[in-house]
């Protein structure tokens, strides 16, 4: 699974942690999160993270 960057505000979301804060699992990959949820940092949606290499 990738990890993921924030266009934003430079957060990644790594599969591997999750996203505890707003109930997501570790082991959950970026494409298996909710449409609605948002970057934990600003807010951004889904929509404003591009795949890590």
């Amino acid at each position: 699974m990738k990890d993921y960057l924030c266009t934003v505000r430079g957060y990644i979301y790594e599969p591997k942690l999750g996203d505890p804060d707003s109930g997501i699992k570790p082991g959950t990959s970026f494409e298996e999160l909710p449409q609605d949820w948002e970057c934990p940092d600003c807010g951004s949606p889904k929509e404003d993270f591009e795949e890590l290499e």
